[in-house]
């Protein structure tokens, strides 16, 4: 069953951010709210905080929920700066029973990424599109020809005999104090590497530093087009809503 409106829910180490998201054109019906992610950040402590969030907005309708970890079927089989208490845990199952609502799990750099492809940068684009989230890590998302290919984990492929996100994130140039150039050169190494893997049509830049892009543009070096994300900071909400619509039509 399709629906028009939804909420998306975008949980994080820090926030667990909500609002009402309009799936005609992408933008929020109502103001963006944010409860801040419980400590520790186990499955009751934040399935409570998760309701208090769908509570606030008077919500009864089905739920989309962008997670920090590797789901499938609803599942969490990682915990990305949250309690590993989550791994195995049933998302979806413990976040209907808290708040009545359906609610339907992907992993967060997903939700980016459906985002961009539905309202964003990449809508209509054919091909494989990456999108990579800047930030903590190195999260992705990959499409192929508008579909989503979930739980990829390119953040953790090896560069200079260490898991890349150690090596080209946004926590690996403050944790070694580099300038633009420096961390610019990093960033395309990483870039180039999965530009031989992926040989995408698109790469998409979120998180945090995409905003920052020209400090370091001109240091990336791949040849297929490279561009910032459009939704930035409401991403993970819109795509979380598009997420649950998508498995509501798919699953009636």
């Amino acid at each position: 069953m399709e629906h028009d409106k939804i909420l998306g829910v975008d949980i994080g180490a820090s926030g667990i951010k909500g609002a009402i998201v309009n799936l005609k054109n992408g933008e929020l019906l109502s103001e963006r709210k944010r409860l801040v992610t419980p400590r520790p950040a186990n499955p009751e402590n934040m399935a409570i905080t998760f309701a208090e969030l769908t509570k606030s907005f008077d919500w009864h309708g089905p739920v989309g929920c962008g997670f920090p970890a590797i789901v499938k079927d609803g599942v969490a089989l990682s915990a990305a700066n949250i309690d590993k208490e989550w791994i195995n845990t049933d998302i979806e199952q413990i976040l209907s029973e808290k708040s009545g609502c359906v609610v339907k799990v992907c992993n967060d750099a997903d939700a980016a990424g459906v985002a961009e492809v539905a309202f964003g940068v990449a809508k209509d684009q054919k091909g494989v599109v990456v999108l990579i989230t800047i930030g903590s890590g190195l999260g992705t998302a990959l499409f192929t020809d508008g579909h989503l290919v979930p739980n990829t984990e390119f953040g953790h492929v090896f560069l200079h005999n260490m898991i890349a996100e150690h090596y080209a994130s946004n926590t690996a140039k403050q944790k070694y104090d580099l300038s633009w150039k420096k961390w610019g050169k990093r960033f395309n190494e990483y870039l180039l590497h999965i530009e031989r893997l992926l040989t995408p049509s698109m790469i998409i830049l979120g998180g945090g530093t995409s905003k920052r892009y020209h400090n370091y543009e001109k240091y990336i070096e791949v040849t297929c087009p490279i561009t910032p994300a459009k939704l930035l900071n409401n991403a993970g909400i819109v795509g979380a809503a598009a997420y649950a619509n998508s498995q509501l039509i798919n699953n009636g």
